[in-house]
């Protein structure tokens, strides 16, 4: 009686098996919830999942915490998550996802959860399957996996990241708490980096690891080194080390304005499969 009076209800750790169903119906759009679902969300961040049903079946999702993000939701699956979040503004900093499933949420919540930092109202989302050394693209031999010892040199550089993608810095003050999330990718094995005289170069992060899917998040590289073709080796030496063992698809998405990063992610054999759009709140 609970779900058909309630369409929209937090998930609990019982839902684990239908949520993740739901997330492979395209794992490429969906592997942010999903890996916040493998990893344990359900227990460790109760109410951050929410499901929406429908005849007692389980039909979308949406991720609620820093972030909002949709999972498969049909039009009257927005409509009722939007009814249901209207009240969560301040503890949201963005909504990203398939785009047109952020814009029926952002047309039903942008009334009363505006004014934004920005939209980004199209950034295609780009996968591949091909090593890239396989369609003869360099690879950079001295990318590797960050070791834990080097927390305190990556950190600048995914703080320079972050502040030029978003426009604001990660953290003010104290920096406990941002240093904590980069620890955690480090000590996953999920930051790949170059390192020259003790400085990061590039650095990128597998920040979602779910269904086979890894998505590639955080890409930089130090300002001084662009313009000189050294962030196709670098990324292709991503994926290389990714489709070695830690999936069998990598996916990203990317502002459409960034022309630079999308020719490089095509030269490492990334094709379009979708988009995406971001409200930075």
């Amino acid at each position: 009686m609970l779900r058909q009076r309630l369409p929209v209800r937090p998930l609990s750790a019982a839902d684990k098996d239908a949520a993740l169903a739901v997330c492979a119906r395209d794992r490429v759009s969906n592997v942010f919830v999903a890996a916040r679902i493998a990893e344990g969300s359900l227990r460790s961040s109760p109410g951050s999942l929410l499901g929406h049903w429908d005849d007692g079946q389980l039909r979308g999702l949406v991720w609620v915490s820093a972030n909002v993000v949709p999972v498969e939701l049909d039009d009257d699956g927005v409509a009722a998550v939007a009814a249901r979040i209207t009240k969560m503004r301040r503890q949201c900093a963005s909504i990203f996802g398939p785009s047109a499933q952020v814009a029926g949420l952002w047309d039903r919540l942008g009334p009363t959860w505006g004014p934004v930092r920005a939209v980004r109202t199209h950034q295609p989302l780009l996968t591949t399957r091909e090593r890239p050394s396989t369609i003869g693209v360099q690879i950079d031999p001295d990318v590797r996996p960050a070791r834990i010892d080097e927390v305190d040199i990556v950190l600048p550089a995914a703080a320079h990241m972050f502040t030029e993608e978003i426009g604001y810095p990660p953290y003010f003050g104290s920096d406990r708490g941002y240093r904590a999330s980069v620890a955690a990718l480090v000590r996953a094995g999920h930051t790949f980096v170059k390192v020259e005289d003790g400085e990061v170069v590039f650095k990128a992060d597998v920040g979602s690891l779910a269904l086979g899917c890894a998505q590639v998040q955080g890409v930089w590289l130090h300002p001084r080194l662009r313009g000189q073709g050294l962030s196709v080796p670098a990324m292709a030496s991503v994926v290389e080390q990714v489709l070695s063992g830690m999936a069998d698809e990598v996916s990203l998405y990317v502002n459409d304005f960034n022309v630079a990063a999308r020719a490089a992610y095509a030269r490492c054999g990334f094709h379009e499969v979708g988009a995406f759009t971001t409200v930075l709140l």
